[in-house]
This record gives C-alpha cells, sequence and structure tokens, in this order.
C-alpha cells in the first residue's frame, strides 16, 4: 500500500458560491475505494477535479506520485457530435497518455463484455454519439475509462442513468479492477457494495470515515450525537449564568444587561441540526376504490411496444416499484398513468378521485425566470402539512430552502435544488398519487434519507421507477418487471427476482444475483437447496408471510384498543404487555422469514 494523492491545507471557493473547502489535508493509497458524499453544493465535485488536477486550489497544493495514471468521468460531459462509439472508446478521442492505442483494445473480449454490461451491447462500434441520449453518451464515455488501465479512476455520479443490472454489474466490475477509486454518487446501495472509506464534505472541511454508506451514517451520527452533547452542556451553562443573573440585586442585572440579551440570543437562535430536515406527511384528499385499471393496453413508444394486451390494476395504498432495463418502457409507462399519453389499444380507467402528480426525470418544466419563492407560490401561497398550515416560504423551508435560498432565481439553482424544487412544488399541489420516475436523481444522501422519511408515510398510491435499490427496497410493497416483451411481470421477490429473470432473458453478462461484495465478475451462483427443499421453502415461506399479516393485523387492533381505553391505567398495562408479546413474536417471524428468503434467493 503506497500513496498516490496527497492534498495539503488546500482551499478553494468561487465568487457566487462562496468558501467551498478550507485549509483540508487528506491522501489517497493506491488500493483505496472511497466514495464521496455531501449536500449538493458542498464542493464535492470540486474535490474530484482537484484530486485529478483539473483544477488548481486557491491555497495548498495537491502532488500525485510520478507517472500517475488518472481516468476521470465528469458529471457535465461533452462528446464531439461527429464522433463514433469507436472513437470514443476504442481511438484517440479519450486516449490519455500511455494507455494504449485502438489495435490493442479491438480484439479484446473485455471491451464487449464492459459495452454489454453497461446495457450497451446492441450498439454498433460505428454508431454515432450526436443522436445519443445523455445517458447513452455518459455510458459510452464510462465504457472508455473502463476499457483501459488506470492507477486512479474518478468517477463523478456514474450510477446515473445505469438501469438496476447496469448498476449491479458496474459494482462487481470495479470491485475486481486494480488500482485506486474515488467516487461521488447519490446510490447507497453501490457506496455500500464498492467503498471501503467515505468522505463527507461538510462546512468546508472533509471527514474521513471506514467502510461504506451503513458505516458512515452509523459513525456521523455518533458524532452529532457528542456534538449535541456538547453543545447541551454550553446551553445548560448559559442557563446557569442567566440564572444568577436575575437572581441578584437590581444594580447586578443592569450594568451587565448586554450579557443577559446576548444570551437569551444564544438560547433562542439555535440552529437546527444540519441533517434533520422535518419532512412530515402532506394531507391528501381521499382514494376512492379504483385508481388505475389497465384493460387489455396496447402502448407503444414511437414503433417500439411497450405493452401488449396488458391487463393491470393499481389501487389504493399500492406502492409499487417499476423495474426494467433503460429503454423497456417505464417512462412511457408512468406518462400513460399521468395522462400525458393515450393507450393505442385497450383501455385506461383512471379512478374519478385520483389527483396524480407526476415527477418527470426532466426539468425544463420549473419557471427559470422565477425567484424559488415565486416558483413556490406559483403553485399555492398555503399548503397544509401534517396538522399545520404553512405559507409557501415556510414550506420551502421544510425542504431545506434556508432565507437566503428562497430568493435565489430558479435558473441559479443546482441541480440537485432544483430537483429538491421540483418535488417541492409537485407535493404542495396535495396529490393522492405519486408518479415518481427516477426521484433520486440529482438529489445528496441527506435529502434522500428526507424524501424516504416523506415516502415512508404516504398515506396515498405510489408508482416508482428508480434504479436505487435502496429506496425501492424501502418505500415499494411490490414490484413488476418489464422485460421487453409487453408483459407487466410480478416480481415477489423484489429486484433479486428481476436481476434473476433479467440474466436468464439477457444474458449473464449483464446481471448477477450473487452476494455482489463477494462475486467476481462472471461468477454464477450455485444451487444450496435440492428442487424438493426448494419446494417446501417456498411454501414455509408463503406460509410466514401469511402469519405475518395476521400479526401485523394483531398489532393494529391493540393499537386501537389502546387509543379507547386511554383512561383505563389497568386495562393499558395489560394491552401494553399484550402488544410487547406481539411485537416480539412478529420480529421472531420476520427473523424466520429472512432466513428462508436468502436461501430460496441463494438456490
Amino acid at each position: 500500500m503506497a500513496n498516490i494523492v496527497n492534498l495539503d491545507r488546500v482551499g478553494k471557493g468561487y465568487g457566487a458560491a462562496g468558501q467551498l473547502l478550507t485549509d483540508v489535508s487528506l491522501g489517497l493509497d493506491d488500493d483505496a475505494r472511497v466514495g464521496i458524499v455531501g449536500l449538493n453544493g458542498a464542493g464535492k465535485s470540486t474535490l474530484l477535479r482537484m484530486l485529478a488536477k483539473f483544477e488548481e486550489p486557491d491555497s495548498g497544493r495537491v502532488t500525485h506520485r510520478r507517472d500517475l495514471r488518472v481516468a476521470a468521468l465528469p458529471q457535465n460531459l461533452v462528446l464531439a457530435g461527429e464522433a463514433t462509439v469507436r472513437d470514443v472508446v476504442l481511438g484517440t478521442a479519450w486516449l490519455a497518455e500511455g494507455m494504449g492505442a485502438e489495435h490493442e483494445w479491438a480484439g479484446d473480449s473485455g471491451v464487449r463484455e464492459i459495452l454489454d454490461g453497461l446495457g450497451m451491447g446492441h450498439l454498433g462500434l460505428e454508431t454515432p454519439v450526436g443522436p445519443m441520449s445523455g445517458g447513452e453518451r455518459r455510458r459510452v464515455a464510462l465504457a472508455a475509462l473502463l476499457v483501459r488501465e488506470s492507477d486512479l479512476l474518478i468517477l463523478d455520479e456514474p450510477t446515473n442513468h445505469l438501469d438496476v443490472a447496469g448498476v449491479d454489474w458496474l459494482a462487481r466490475y470495479l470491485l475486481g479492477r486494480r488500482g485506486s477509486l474515488v467516487v461521488v454518487t447519490h446510490d447507497r446501495w453501490f457506496l455500500d457494495a464498492v467503498c471501503t472509506s467515505t468522505w463527507e464534505v461538510v462546512d468546508e472541511t472533509v471527514h474521513m470515515y471506514e467502510g461504506g454508506y451503513a458505516a458512515w451514517t452509523l459513525s456521523r451520527a455518533e458524532r452529532l450525537r457528542v456534538a449535541a452533547t456538547v453543545e447541551a452542556r454550553r446551553q445548560n451553562l448559559l442557563r446557569k449564568e442567566i440564572a444568577w443573573l436575575r437572581r441578584g440585586p437590581p444594580a447586578r442585572t443592569s450594568k451587565p444587561q448586554f450579557r443577559i440579551d446576548a444570551a437569551n440570543e444564544l438560547i433562542a437562535d439555535v440552529p437546527p441540526v444540519r441533517d434533520k430536515i422535518s419532512l412530515q406527511r402532506m394531507a391528501t384528499t381521499r382514494l376512492g376504490k379504483q385508481v388505475y385499471d389497465l384493460e387489455d393496453v396496447t402502448l407503444k413508444a414511437g414503433t417500439k411496444p411497450i405493452l401488449g394486451n396488458t391487463t393491470w390494476q393499481v389501487g389504493p395504498g399500492d406502492r409499487i416499484a417499476i423495474l426494467g432495463a433503460n429503454g423497456a418502457g417505464k417512462t412511457t409507462l408512468l406518462r400513460l398513468l399521468a395522462g400525458i399519453t393515450k393507450p393505442d389499444g385497450g383501455r385506461l380507467v383512471t379512478g374519478s378521485t385520483v389527483r396524480a402528480a407526476f415527477l418527470s426525470q426532466e426539468l425544463k418544466e420549473l419557471p427559470g425566470h422565477m425567484r424559488l419563492l415565486e416558483a413556490v407560490e406559483d403553485v399555492a401561497r398555503r399548503v397544509k402539512l401534517g396538522d399545520r398550515e404553512l405559507s409557501a416560504g415556510q414550506l420551502a423551508e421544510v425542504f431545506g430552502f434556508t432565507d437566503k435560498r428562497i430568493w435565489t432565481p430558479v435558473s441559479d439553482l443546482s441541480g440537485g435544488e432544483r430537483r429538491r424544487l421540483q418535488l417541492l412544488r409537485l407535493l404542495a399541489t396535495e396529490p393522492n398519487v405519486l408518479l415518481l420516475d427516477e426521484p433520486t436523481n440529482d438529489l445528496d444522501t441527506d435529502t434522500l434519507a428526507s424524501l424516504e422519511d416523506l415516502l415512508d408515510s404516504w398515506p396515498g398510491t405510489m408508482v416508482v421507477a428508480s434504479h436505487d435499490r435502496y429506496l425501492v427496497e424501502r418505500v415499494t410493497d411490490t414490484a413488476y418487471g418489464m422485460f421487453g416483451d409487453g408483459r407487466m411481470v410480478h416480481l415477489p421477490g423484489g429486484i433479486d427476482e428481476y436481476l434473476s429473470k433479467a440474466a436468464s432473458i439477457f444474458g449473464g453478462a449483464q446481471v448477477s444475483t450473487t452476494g455482489t461484495q463477494n462475486a467476481p465478475a462472471g461468477s454464477k451462483p450455485s444451487s444450496a437447496l435440492s428442487a424438493a427443499d426448494l419446494r417446501t421453502a417456498k411454501k414455509d415461506l408463503t406460509r410466514l408471510e401469511r402469519q405475518l399479516v395476521k400479526l401485523d393485523d394483531r398489532v393494529v387492533k391493540i393499537n386501537e384498543k389502546l387509543a379507547a381505553n386511554g383512561s383505563d391505567y389497568g386495562r393499558i398495562v395489560e394491552l401494553d404487555a399484550e402488544l410487547k408479546a406481539v411485537q416480539e413474536e412478529r420480529g421472531q417471524v420476520e427473523e424466520a422469514w429472512l432466513e428462508l428468503a436468502e436461501q430460496v434467493g441463494d438456490a
């Protein structure tokens, strides 16, 4: 293990954005796998550019090991429109010094494996990049970096525009790659799967933690707990000082009045903890029994078939994940449900009480000529949030926009802030059906956690198309797959079942259902259960699922009894003991279900 990059007391800032980094010192080893997290606008991409020496610091210095080979994927990518896939991936368009020539790569089977893994296997090498979508261009550029050897690979949001299978493949590929890796991504599953350490960019500095996203979350919580303890001690000292001042004679309190005022101000103006954004459930209108009914629906995107004579139902309170490769038609389906497009055949029946809100991947519908507060007021001046009625300014504050930011022109907001504003405007309409198309794009991990808190308690219907495994597994209850055959395939096993089916349909080069952390590229899972055992295990799984439903019903009924017997202390004690027993039993059943589900998933 040897050091390859050093930052020594580095500082960097920009006029409008202000100071981003101050006096930052850190080092990078030749086998490091670092994930960088932080709020939008904190300086993550700036740190990447300085690590790569693409940008010089205002103060301090950045040093590289001699002959260090650096390959970097920027967040904002520009490729010549006349270039072909061959030019970008195999040619000189991205050819760094000492990285080989085209003839060395053209016959390499690894090139085709990389293109297949990133979902670009259908492209020929002579395909021009000019007509491609932004996501396709980004995947071609990522392939160009992966086919070449480098000592340091720097990736800024590499999972953007990758589907679930593509993210899974990229994680396995990077685990088998030699060299150092530094990555900025909002994909929490990817951070846990790939990274062995985490850097948090916050308050103009960089905090370093061992482990991936989960370890960082626990460590940061501990750091904030310690900080809160220190702050509590400071507040206690202030209160004692005020008490002493007020107990004394009038002469004592009149002379040091400035100290009393300052102390009171300190107590009254304690800022909220940075990472705790209070997002409460939006008030929604009541849904009836019917939400969406698709009856023999045929749907096309141009000439491409998306659905073929499909019958499918979305009911009140359903929380559905739509899984599929890029181009499978997930966005087209959401646009159909949102009423933007019509079916090419069959019938779509939408419930009379449905008030749908559609979060698209595009940001063009935001009014760039308005200021942030005006953009919120353009939708609603007052919004009912939980049991409170808030003004547009108060609502913006709930979503993390400070007093200073609410007067910022929308056109000057960062990508993450624009996405947050888009979501804010959407929810301000108080819908009862949410249609979310890649809602995690451009959001930092703190905002993602807040979004999940909100969606966790969403009382209406939700249909989500997302490649973010963390979000899908947390906020949805059921999943459907789109495999290009015109069907909506129910996936009781969620993402793991989707990856398994996709591997059998499209081939194993793109996906894997094995544990990502230890699985080398190309490995295939081995069956741990015989066919008879597998059938028995599946029956047991079904039995345990029914048992969990019954236990959940018991919990609900006991809570209702607790609410009805609020004044009867003796009865409350009995019900509380009964509730704890049921919850303990549910925990045991759930643990058994998880163990059995893991065995079935590995089979």
